[in-house]
């Protein structure tokens, strides 16, 4: 579907427009309480083999099916959980046998971007919860769709987003709960990585990453930013993102290295890339916060997540990691490891040693693991569902549709349908209650 439409007014209409519900809402829903999880992994190729190895680590998590195109990534596979002491999975070979299994309770999405909303939308078709890689949807009606069927199906989705399990970023979320940056009113998130050789090589997801760079102009991938921004402002807890607008530059970076690299024979010499080398998204919340959202993966520049959030009483910037507290230390920053002993995180303090020697991004897809394994033993909800992985994705086409019309702003779509106000029901434990800054 062209969700970018024949006229600005066409797109403003798809984009304001809420589908009606088609079950109650999943937001403080508990997980059910089992000893032992039983996942299924769907892809178990590059991203999907070291989430295969963080989910192995965790107490309680069995890996009872693979399945991947690629067979031999799917062997792999199996080895690997029988190396680990478990007991031999099944490899399917056609991923709806897994989600139909009964030996799965949850699974686990790694596939290419474009097929996530596919599997997981199966997955809780057949009653089993979704756990998916980022971003979780590409296009609005595919951010619905999710949302959708985890109300009709009683089924979490939940996004897989490591980065909102990062060590800094979970210290820096118990200080804000605990009031040190006073009232928060801005944030700043991006994902700048340069990533011309991945995307033009013959493997890997060279093979499909590349091609939503022809396709669109706009932010393809802010979950990594916008996450752990969104967990700073409450986003669905007490506030929700209520508006985007969008602009890029112009999309030179990719080229200029492909035709500096590949033969003069190379296929990839006659594509075309629309996306811009750098995209800037403004966001609003319904409490006037702002967010400044970046995207550029084309030019020569060390990697940066940014990660800034601001408060009345202080601000918190990454990489490198630093504070800035009213009153503390004049105009200058202060190292984080200075609020290390009074905010680091439970978990990182029980788990830390066991993540940073699995080594998964500095440990965090270890405790994102972890964390989802150890909730779903206790029967509470989880930390992120559908509504966040629809909002933390909607940037995708939302960013696509603003440039397209000249920077058109945009409302942002309420995927909770209002929902985001209420509190969490106190009978489930309520995510509140069981957020990422409290203890495992």
């Amino acid at each position: 579907m062209n969700e970018i439409g024949t006229t600005a007014q066409e797109a403003l209409e798809f984009v304001k427009a809420i589908p009606p519900a088609q079950g109650e809402t999943m937001r403080g829903v508990p997980l059910e309480p089992r000893d032992l999880v039983r996942v299924g992994f769907i892809g178990v190729g590059g991203r999907g083999s070291g989430q295969l190895g963080e989910m192995l680590a965790v107490e309680g998590a069995q890996v009872t099916a693979v399945s991947d195109v690629v067979e031999a990534h799917a062997l792999r596979a199996k080895e690997r959980v029988e190396q680990a002491g478990q007991p031999t999975p099944a490899v399917e070979p056609q991923w709806e046998r897994l989600c139909e299994r009964d030996d799965v309770d949850l699974v686990c999405v790694c596939s290419p971007w474009d097929w996530h909303v596919p599997h997981a939308v199966c997955a809780m078709e057949c009653s089993k919860h979704a756990a998916v890689e980022v971003p979780a949807a590409t296009t609005l009606t595919d951010c619905w769709r999710l949302v959708d069927t985890s109300e009709r199906m009683r089924k979490h989705c939940l996004i897989l987003e490591n980065c909102c399990y990062e060590y800094a970023k979970m210290l820096v979320l118990n200080m804000i709960r605990a009031g040190l940056l006073g009232t928060i009113t801005h944030g700043e998130a991006a994902y700048i990585h340069d990533l011309r050789s991945l995307l033009l090589a013959d493997g890997g997801e060279g093979l499909w990453r590349r091609e939503p760079h022809k396709l669109r102009n706009g932010n393809l991938y802010p979950t990594h930013g916008l996450g752990p921004v969104a967990r700073y402002m409450d986003i669905h807890t007490g506030d929700r993102f209520t508006q985007l607008v969008s602009m890029s530059s112009a999309s030179v970076s990719l080229g200029q290295y492909r035709d500096a690299t590949l033969p003069a024979d190379s296929p990839k010499r006659k594509e075309t890339y629309s996306c811009g080398d750098m995209n800037l998204s403004l966001m609003q919340t319904a409490l006037g916060r702002t967010i400044m959202l970046q995207h550029d993966v084309a030019t020569p520049r060390p990697d940066s997540r940014i990660n800034l959030i601001q408060g009345t009483k202080g601000t918190f910037c990454d990489y490198p990691p630093r504070l800035f507290i009213d009153g503390q230390t004049g105009h200058d920053w202060q190292p984080l490891d200075a609020f290390k002993a009074e905010y680091e995180h439970p978990i990182w303090k029980e788990q830390g040693e066991l993540a940073r020697k699995l080594g998964g991004h500095g440990g965090m897809d270890f405790i994102m693991n972890y964390r989802l394994i150890q909730l779903y033993r206790q029967g509470q909800p989880p930390d992120m569902d559908a509504y966040d992985a629809a909002a933390w994705s909607a940037p995708v086409p939302l960013s696509d549709i603003s440039v397209a019309w000249g920077n058109l702003p945009l409302p942002f779509p309420d995927f909770t349908r209002d929902h985001w106000q209420e509190p969490l029901a106190a009978a489930a434990g309520g995510r509140a209650a069981t957020a990422l800054r409290c203890s495992p």
